[in-house]
Parts: C-alpha cells; sequence; structure tokens
C-alpha cells in the first residue's frame, strides 16, 4: 500500500477586532489550495484572542472543505465523460 502525505498550514493575522486566517492544503503531487475565513469581535464583547482565531480557523477549514469538494466533484465529472468516449 502506498502511503501518501498531505499537509495543511494556518495562517493567522489579527488587525484590531478582525482576526482572518488562510489554511493551504498542499499535496503530494504538488497541488495546492487554500481557504480563508474571517472573524470580528463585537466590540460589546470583552476580548479573547483565541475565540477570534478558532473562529477565524473554522471559516477557513471549512472553505477548504468546501472547495476541496468542488475539485473533486469536477475531477469526477471529467473522469466520468471521458470514460464515456471510450
Amino acid at each position: 500500500m502506498e502511503a501518501k502525505q498531505w499537509n495543511v498550514q494556518i495562517f493567522i493575522s489579527e488587525e484590531g477586532d478582525a482576526t482572518s486566517a488562510r489554511a493551504v492544503l498542499s499535496t503530494g503531487n504538488g497541488g495546492r489550495l487554500t481557504g480563508d475565513g474571517h472573524a470580528k469581535r463585537n466590540p460589546a464583547d470583552r476580548p479573547v484572542a483565541e475565540i477570534g482565531d478558532e473562529l477565524a480557523v473554522a471559516r477557513a477549514l471549512g472553505d477548504l472543505a468546501d472547495k476541496l469538494m468542488a475539485t473533486t466533484s469536477q475531477d469526477i465529472a471529467a473522469a466520468a465523460s471521458s470514460s464515456r468516449l471510450w
């Protein structure tokens, strides 16, 4: 059995009450896909940086998952249409 390894790196930046995150998926064959997420603290809430980080990262990972599913669907459709030609 062939073992494969894909890696996800998470990058987080904060500016004032806003937190942004980017999730970058790198596949073993050189493929790359990114997802983005953002969070903004309500000024009435007390500042807890970890919550903004968690929310922004969760959204970035959700975006990444959606993009990976869309890519997979496109690949399946392409494979199905090319197999019909034979």
